[in-house]
């Protein structure tokens, strides 16, 4: 009898904890800088992310998300698989398994021959900061200027008030339902001009 293989471990999923403002402007982004330096915040790197959001195939991705960001354009990349959120106060609370790729497009192209297709995709600019072990993200997207902080559940909400931030307001919906949102608004605006430009001119008497 051949020997059995030794079963591999499961690779251990880590747990995201976040709270996300959105901000009025590159105004905020530059008082949040000031205070970062002032603190003695680390900056950890800035770069361009275009984000790829997958559905299926089947249920696969009904109760997970799967996303794949490009790096300043690739080839490096993240493949990121969320689970469902939960929500301590403000605080969300989601189950993540978040690998590196060294070429985000083979990547897509090995996704999309299993049956995953792209639903929707969106462009982010990020500035990566780090202040006592919270990870404090700078983050522009087509449809807001955004800041997100991640770390402990603990000490989020006080991190955030220290920095001008109400946890109260904190934002529910992730980036990715944020972008679905803001191209379905960009469609139906851009479907009713259309249909008022191709609406015949008044008769003149």
């Amino acid at each position: 009898m051949a020997p059995r293989a030794a079963r591999r471990a499961l690779r251990d999923r880590s747990i995201e904890s976040e709270l996300k403002f959105q901000v009025s402007g590159p105004v905020d982004h530059s008082k949040l800088r000031a205070m970062l330096r002032k603190r003695g915040a680390h900056l950890e790197g800035r770069y361009r992310e275009e984000n790829y959001r997958f559905n299926g195939p089947g249920k696969s991705t009904r109760t997970t998300t799967l996303r794949l960001r490009v790096l300043d354009g690739g080839p490096r990349g993240v493949l990121t698989a969320k689970g469902p959120a939960k929500f301590e106060g403000r605080v969300k609370i989601r189950e993540e398994t978040e690998i590196g790729v060294s070429d985000a497009h083979a990547a897509m192209d090995l996704l999309m021959q299993l049956g995953f297709q792209v639903a929707w995709s969106y462009p982010k600019h990020r500035t990566m900061w780090n202040l006592d072990g919270v990870a404090i993200t700078l983050d522009v997207l087509e449809f807001g200027w955004f800041v997100e902080l991640e770390g402990p559940v603990a000490i989020l909400p006080e991190m955030a008030r220290s920095l001008g931030l109400d946890p109260d307001s904190a934002l529910r919906e992730s980036y990715s339902v944020l972008a679905r949102k803001h191209l379905a608004a960009s469609k139906k605006k851009a479907s009713k001009a259309s249909k008022a430009s191709a609406s015949p001119l008044p008769a003149i008497a």
